[in-house]
């Protein structure tokens, strides 16, 4: 099998058409990562001198300093290097998906020229952290994955057009859930659907540390000041967010950066840490990555719909086996805020959601 990779890359030119180091901008943001600019050379096996004489040449170039170095105390970011290493993980984060995606078509259509046709279970799924790691799981034992990034109401639109095998999508747990349901029911078959159990999740708001402009609930976004950044219209979050708020009676049009969207849980959270909004919404382990606080909200399940013909390919079995196994759920637990109860159970849609008109068929 062969994998492809396309990752994000980005540096600055200056008006000589001289470009920052991309290896600059890696270094700054391990410094900031690890405190110092000694410890960042430590934990890439960089020689300090080497790091050094990159900072001064990056300096050179800009006309600013990037690092403050305090003897005894080591060395910190200024506030022109810590907006370029913010704008690399907005950039990562962004990108990161999308470009993962674009990876799989291409090893797609690779394999099928090289394997005389041969697919791959193709999987449409709303990002998570626990389809990550799935996704690498699979990649490891050499299963076939064409996989596409997509909000839950493309994913199960998808699969119910045929045009995935898999599609992942979250419905919140509580007072929620039959709207949600509701949301979905257009593209849902309890005749011929199953769905598989992934994971549960906590969905809150991304705050500064130690939430300094004490946020502590959706009824905090229309306070004068507050600057938020929100997920795409078709997003499972997005959809959770607007439940929440019409239930506390929040007007969207009253929160200022309503309409400003990221596509991915690490995107709002980088948008927070950078300083350019003060609260997001989204699940809890970019929160932590970014070192934000994290304010629970709602609690949701995570589910792969499949058609039940679809169950008992080869395919679709190795995801079973590995959703199943022991490993993978400690992986799935050790996420912030995850839990892997029932990961890998199979149900029907009136066994996994009782409530479930019987009369809906298809």
């Amino acid at each position: 099998m062969h994998t492809v990779s396309i990752t994000p890359h980005w540096t600055i030119t200056d008006d000589s058409g001289q470009q920052l180091s991309p290896r600059l901008l890696s270094l700054l943001a391990e410094v900031q990562e690890h405190g110092s600019l000694s410890g960042a050379c430590k934990h890439t096996g960089s020689s300090y001198r080497h790091a050094w004489n990159l900072v001064r040449q990056g300096q050179a170039q800009l006309g600013m300093p990037l690092l403050n170095m305090d003897r005894g105390k080591g060395s910190t970011l200024t506030p022109l290097a810590e907006r370029l290493v913010w704008a690399g993980h907005r950039i990562q984060a962004r990108l990161s998906p999308t470009l993962e995606s674009l990876a799989s078509e291409l090893e797609t259509e690779l394999g099928r020229v090289l394997s005389a046709g041969a697919a791959g279970l193709r999987v449409h799924a709303s990002h998570g952290f626990a389809v990550e790691k799935l996704i690498e799981v699979l990649a490891q034992r050499g299963e076939r994955i064409d996989r596409k990034y997509v909000g839950s109401q493309e994913g199960v639109a998808s699969l119910h057009a045929g045009s995935c095998d898999l599609a992942g999508f979250h419905v919140p747990q509580g007072e929620f859930e039959d709207t949600a349901l509701q949301h979905y029911a257009q593209w849902l078959s309890p005749k011929h659907s199953r769905v598989i159990h992934m994971a549960t999740r906590r969905q809150g708001l991304f705050v500064a540390h130690g939430n300094p402009l004490e946020i502590y609930g959706v009824q905090d976004l229309t306070r004068k000041g507050v600057r938020f950044v929100n997920r795409q219209p078709s997003s499972g979050t997005r959809f959770l967010l607007e439940c929440c708020l019409r239930q506390a009676k929040v007007p969207t049009h009253q929160i200022s950066g309503w309409e400003l969207a990221e596509f991915t849980h690490a995107a709002v959270a980088a948008y927070v840490a950078s300083g350019m909004a003060d609260v997001g919404f989204g699940v809890e382990p970019p929160a932590r990555r970014f070192k934000l606080d994290f304010v629970p909200v709602a609690t949701e399940r995570y589910f792969f719909l499949c058609r039940d013909a679809d169950l008992q390919r080869p395919e679709l079995q190795a995801v079973l086996e590995v959703m199943r196994s022991e490993a993978f759920h400690a992986v799935v637990n050790a996420l912030p805020g995850y839990s892997a109860v029932k990961c890998g159970q199979v149900e029907t849609l009136q066994k996994a959601f009782p409530q479930m008109a019987s009369g809906r068929r298809r």
